[in-house]
């Protein structure tokens, strides 16, 4: 048996169960998100190389 977890939905589980737990952090935790977020696609839109092309 073969489990694929990716990482968006597991950052976003967690995102989700702070806020809940410790409203106050909701900026820090959506900007932290938001990054990673961003990070993620990045990488994945390169396929883990980074080019630039212009």
């Amino acid at each position: 048996m073969n489990l694929h977890l990716s990482l968006v939905p597991v950052v976003s589980l967690l995102a989700g169960v702070l806020i809940l737990v410790m409203p106050k952090l909701l900026n820090y935790i959506v900007a932290f998100y938001l990054i990673a977020i961003g990070l993620i696609g990045l990488i994945g839109l390169f396929g883990g190389h980074f080019h630039l092309h212009l």
